[in-house]
């Protein structure tokens, strides 16, 4: 059973384990910190597996919309609906807390992430190029207009 549940710092140590294995140019452990400590923009949630932290998602509520930072799943667990369970509680607390649309930037080459995004209402609205420092990548920009 997936549970997905709101950040806490406890969940830190294991949630920097997913962030490293996920991204080329991982947060730090203190960012994640004071995005949950001191962002009173931010919500980030955590999903469990069988008790194990394999994943986690991160939005910030700017006035109506929903700006989504991170979503990232254990590489052992990709392929399970863990993003797509993290994806989906992420857009049912945007409701609860009166966010009417959402926005994203994905890699151009995460043909994954995208079609996860797609699932859930998210459509290409436009680009940034070479958004992405590590390699100068183009980032899509993704929408959700209706939560």
């Amino acid at each position: 059973m997936i549970e997905v549940i709101q950040m806490t710092i406890e969940h830190i140590d294991d949630v920097m384990v997913v962030e490293n294995l996920s991204f080329s140019i991982p947060w730090s452990r203190d960012a994640l910190i004071e995005e949950i400590n001191n962002n009173k923009f931010a919500y980030y949630f955590v999903a469990k597996y069988n008790g194990a932290l394999v994943g986690y998602g991160g939005m910030w509520k700017v006035f109506e919309e929903g700006h989504i930072m991170n979503i990232a799943v254990h590489p052992e667990y990709r392929g399970d609906g863990i993003g797509s369970r993290i994806l989906s509680y992420m857009i049912e607390e945007a409701k609860t807390i009166g966010i009417e649309k959402m926005t994203l930037e994905v890699r151009k080459s995460n043909n994954a992430a995208q079609g996860l995004y797609n699932k859930y209402g998210f459509v290409s609205a436009g680009i940034r190029k070479a958004y992405y420092a590590d390699n100068g990548e183009d980032a899509i920009i993704m929408w959700k207009f209706e939560i």
